[in-house]
């Protein structure tokens, strides 16, 4: 009989090694503070942002995904569309095509896909972004993979009560005439940094969560408190976007902060995207100028940025396991 239970164990153990995120986890919601999974355990994701699409698009294809899945031990993706500057508001079918690619192939790898509507005024095209999120619900509403970003940072001279609340609660309210259970993700004013402010004031939503981004050079204590104070009214939060320099996206790696908002992270088990998937010649690029985008890259290739967040995703991977962490 210890016999058979040991072989079962470990086949057991086997199943969730080799389950990809999605099969582990299934279908996400918030409970309380936390993104938990169908199995109603928490989930903390680790994974990348691409670079805004109408300008870094050669990395917004499945063999670099497939290559973040297995070599970065990634468990989620996160697609940020541009809008304004040559984006989608110019070239709909362009934008739409691209983001259908980066979804096709984070379900092929059996990963998450963040649909993000990167915007800096959002409020300000909000018929736009109803007629997108409505498009990708009819197409992909059915899988759990998605999760949609319906604003990616608003800027600090919009107000919450009056200006971003109002337009999340009609988008969520047309998504869900589609999708009744996906997760979406909303920003808050300051660049998603105010979500002390939402937490004060929450969307009725039963399964969203607020959007919290840092770049570890510039945000570091002040921000992680009010991070911590939102977490504590009881709202969910998922950093869909951060970076180990400054805000700009360049400047110093910054280790020390980086490793502040690890633990951070791991405390909170909060699921988190690093910015960017490029070869920009600045500090947020993961790959240096002239890496292939179809990945493969070698030490070599990454920034210093590029090395330091490929060892905290593999590292996340270890700490929880698909996603959720194993008992």
């Amino acid at each position: 009989m210890k016999t058979f239970l040991i072989l079962i164990s470990a086949l057991l153990l086997g199943s969730v090694a080799t389950a990809t995120p999605v099969e582990r986890n299934g279908l996400l919601s918030t409970q309380g503070n936390r993104i938990v999974g169908q199995h109603g355990k928490p989930v903390s994701l680790a994974g990348n942002s691409l670079f805004w699409s109408q300008w870094e698009d050669e990395w917004w294809n499945s063999q670099c995904i497939e290559w973040l899945k297995q070599d970065w031990e990634i468990s989620v993706i996160r697609a940020a569309m541009g809008v304004e500057a040559n984006g989608y508001l110019k070239h709909r079918a362009v934008e739409q095509a691209k983001v259908a690619r980066v979804v096709d192939a984070a379900i092929a790898a059996g990963i998450y896909v963040i649909i993000d509507w990167h915007d800096h005024r959002a409020e300000q095209h909000e018929a736009e972004s109803i007629a997108f999120f409505q498009t990708v619900a009819r197409k992909y509403g059915h899988q759990p993979n998605v999760i949609y970003e319906i604003y990616n940072e608003p800027l600090a001279a919009v107000s919450w009560k009056n200006d971003v609340k109002p337009y999340a609660e009609r988008l969520i309210s047309a998504i869900r005439a589609i999708d009744p259970d996906n997760l979406i993700l909303v920003g808050s004013p300051n660049w998603s940094q105010d979500v002390d402010v939402a937490a004060a004031d929450p969307i009725t939503d039963t399964n969203i969560a607020y959007t919290l981004h840092f770049y570890a050079g510039t945000h570091k204590e002040k921000l992680r408190k009010k991070a911590e104070t939102a977490l504590r009214a009881g709202v969910a939060l998922f950093v869909s976007e951060w970076g180990t320099c400054d805000a700009n996206g360049d400047g110093k790696v910054d280790l020390a902060s980086t490793a502040d908002w690890m633990e951070f992270m791991r405390t909170w088990q909060l699921s988190h995207c690093n910015w960017a998937v490029s070869d920009k010649r600045e500090a947020a690029s993961i790959v240096r100028p002239g890496a292939s985008a179809s990945g493969r890259w070698q030490e070599s290739e990454l920034t210093e940025s590029g090395r330091v967040v490929r060892a905290w995703t593999k590292k996340w991977a270890q700490l929880f396991p698909g996603g959720t962490m194993l008992e």
